[in-house]
């Protein structure tokens, strides 16, 4: 083709030949420029479905601009039918050329991983997934100016790949193991082959590598590399993690977002541990504060509550994943339901700048919903808005609500947060509309209420079996169900069988790996069940029973230190929350550290007095608020607390067992083993948080106590068995 013209490009001559298609230099000659065509190879022209993907990957890819990204201007086709898109001409070297000469210094390597990054965090905000990221792929200018080249292997996000059932594209030694296995795949690809690229870049070698592409792909799926300290001693301990995390094989462990990446490629001091154990920073203080109180419910029906408290509720779960942002927990502001109340002394009282009210009115397949944004301070509207939509809608309202008011605040979003406020849980209304009965009953933690929510949740998964939410919801209710209600081995069982299928439809669902943390450690698999914990802390740094059932778990196995401190880490996310406190300072007790006890004790009572104010009627808050008492020295108020709480629910096995732990701390062994009979008889089941239980050290002699703890390790043995 060298001297042909095709279209008004004259071919000068041939840059390279690749699986998807030859490269030539060209001149544009209306434009008077030199360009680079890449056309597709003449047999795959022939099948129409090989066309179809050149065109849409075309079109994705010439939507990109970025300056770490090649730009494409047109893509034509040749009066024989032969397709080319027509592409900048950079002049320069590729890594793959500069890596040919050897291993690069460290800034250099980590300089072009950066730019790399930088383009791939575009892309992938655009929904495209280049798939083949290797060195021989990333152009160096002759001003070092990294240039992503051929997108041609690029996928669009979500749409079925249009090529032939089990193909598997890209260079085997770059192949992410989901790649080598078929999997589908995701944006993760792309930060696993930039950590190949990165180590390449150190060492001059690439991690995986064979004689033929079987024993790539083996040594991928099978091998680890020889170790980055072997190669290179001089790079440091945080670089070296960097690679170890993009490489990591099980995805959910590797970097989750290159935007991460990209923050420790420019800042490796700040790298911790975190390719198994997340590193947590503490949340940094909010600039701005909302309270979302709960929506008016407008419509005829009055049965339709659950569904406007939804509606607020996936709102304050939204603007929850933005770090500048305090958001007032949902008990909080939910308690301000149907008090007619001004809203500049009700964000006075939730100490917030803001607060968002709102109302639906539902009509068969219509909803009609008010929502408006209140300075405090001032009584102003910042933002308000009316949508009159088709209930199918309902997800997009919320979203754009959720977004009306982070540019109301003025709050710049990271990619992270944007996708998050974006997700949408499911497509279907009807299995949300169970989704959200069954939520509500969940949050009253009583036996007949989460009962409902298993029926409620399971609805929801027979409307919507891909609904991940729901089968992290069951999972949840079955795990209460069996360690707080006497479930049994049939529960233990749901709980792991639900979560598991949580995990499978949306491995990136925080939620989901909480699930399946909670229903491993019911079942004392708890070293898999930290490791859930863990991803679920990594996956969404915000998320409060992340780190709440993770420092129950640990707790559970002596691991008083570790829960200590994500007992800290879940008030910090949560600041509102009595019970992360209240628990921390119980473990400070347990470990005979009183003084540390004592101050956090309260601590916890300062956040229970004010939770009451707002929920009078909460038994755990109450029970909790009088042990604090306890060492603080007020015993007396501390017996009006607990006849308190046992008026409000005396059939409640967790505050039966609460009751039992007050009575044994005050030397009452008669009453504390009389409680405790009745909190096993109407269901309590943790047998190891028993076992570690400071406040039954009093007691722990007497052969009444031992012998319902014995009773326990016997049922245990039946129900494992």
């Amino acid at each position: 083709m060298i001297g042909q013209t095709i279209s008004h490009y004259k071919i000068l001559e041939m840059l390279g030949e690749g699986g998807m298609g030859v490269v030539y230099r060209a001149k544009d000659l209306k434009l008077k420029r030199i360009v680079a065509l890449k056309f597709l190879p003449t047999g795959l022209t022939q099948d129409e479905d090989a066309k179809k993907r050149f065109l849409r990957e075309a079109q994705g890819a010439s939507a990109l601009q970025h300056n770490n990204i090649c730009t494409i201007h047109e893509i034509d086709e040749t009066p024989d039918g032969r397709f080319f898109m027509c592409m900048d001409f950079y002049r320069g070297e590729t890594l793959k050329d500069k890596t040919a000469r050897g291993p690069m210094p460290v800034d250099e390597a980590i300089g072009f991983a950066i730019q790399v990054a930088e383009g791939l965090a575009r892309a992938h905000r655009a929904g495209m997934v280049h798939r083949d990221i290797k060195s021989a792929n990333i152009m160096v200018t002759e001003d070092n100016v990294v240039k992503i080249l051929d997108f041609g292997v690029a996928k669009l996000t979500g749409v079925t790949e249009v090529t032939r059932t089990g193909t598997v594209l890209g260079t085997a030694s770059y192949l992410s193991p989901e790649q080598a296995r078929g999997d589908k795949i995701d944006h993760r690809t792309d930060i696993w082959s930039l950590g190949i690229l990165l180590y390449e870049m150190l060492t001059g070698e690439l991690p995986f590598k064979g004689d033929f592409g079987p024993a790539v792909v083996y040594a991928i799926l099978h091998g680890d590399p020889v170790p980055l300290e072997e190669l290179r001693p001089d790079i440091s301990v945080e670089v070296r993690r960097i690679v170890e995390r993009a490489m990591t094989k099980d995805r959910v462990h590797r970097y989750q977002d290159v935007g991460r990446m990209l923050e420790h490629l420019r800042a490796p001091a700040t790298v911790t541990d975190s390719g198994w154990t997340p590193e947590v920073a503490a949340p940094k203080k909010p600039e701005r504060s909302i309270a979302v109180l709960p929506f008016v419910n407008m419509s005829a029906d009055k049965d339709q509550d659950y569904f406007c408290d939804g509606i607020a509720d996936e709102i304050i779960n939204a603007l929850a994943k933005v770090d500048d942002l305090r958001v007032t927990a949902r008990t909080s502001s939910f308690s301000f339901k149907e008090k007619n109340q001004d809203i500049r002394e009700i964000g006075r009282k939730l100490n917030v700048e803001t607060v968002l009210e709102g109302s639906v009115r539902r009509v068969e397949n219509r909803v009609r919903v008010t929502g408006q944004l209140i300075n405090v301070s001032d009584g102003y509207h910042l933002w308000s808005d009316q949508y009159n939509r088709e209930l199918e809608d309902i997800f997009v309202i919320q979203e754009e609500i959720a977004e009306s008011i982070v540019q109301a605040l003025k709050l710049q979003l990271t990619e992270r947060e944007k996708r998050a406020i974006e997700r949408a849980p499911t497509k279907n209304v009807q299995a949300y509309d169970y989704y959200l009965r069954g939520r509500k009953f969940f949050y009253q933690s009583k036996r007949s209420g989460i009962e409902f929510a298993c029926e409620m949740f399971s609805k929801a998964i027979k409307t919507d079996p891909d609904y991940a939410l729901a089968h992290a919801g069951l999972a949840d209710c079955h795990s209460y169900l069996c360690l707080y209600f006497g479930g049994g081995e049939e529960h233990m069982s749901k709980a792991q069988e639900s979560s598991a299928t949580a995990l499978e439809l949306d491995p990136e669902l925080a939620e989901a790996h909480a699930a399946r943390g909670l229903a491993l450690s019911v079942g004392k698999r708890y070293d898999e069940a930290e490791r859930e914990f863990n991803i679920a802390i990594l996956l969404d740094p915000k998320l409060f029973e992340g780190y709440y059932f993770y420092a129950r778990t640990c707790f559970a196995q002596g691991k008083f230190e570790k829960a200590i401190e994500m007992y800290h880490r879940a008030g910090e996310v949560n600041p509102e929350d009595y019970q992360a406190p209240s628990l921390e300072a119980f473990t400070y007790r347990t470990m005979k550290r009183m003084e540390e006890a004592k101050e956090v004790y309260r601590r916890s009572l300062e956040a229970i007095e004010k939770h009451l104010d707002f929920n009078p009627d909460d038994s755990r808050a109450i029970y909790l608020g009088a042990t604090a008492l306890i060492d603080l020295g007020e015993p007396e108020r501390a017996r009006r607390w607990v006849r308190r709480a046992e008026a409000i629910d005396p059939e409640d096995p967790y505050l039966l067992y609460g009751v039992a732990c007050f009575h044994s701390r005050l030397g009452d062994a008669d009453e504390a083993v009389r409680y405790l009979e009745k909190a096993f008889g109407a269901g309590f089941a943790h047998k190891d948080w028993v076992e570690h239980d400071s406040d039954f050290d009093p007691i722990k002699d007497d052969p009444r106590f031992r012998a319902l703890v014995d009773g326990m390790e016997q049922q245990d043995q039946r129900t494992d068995g």
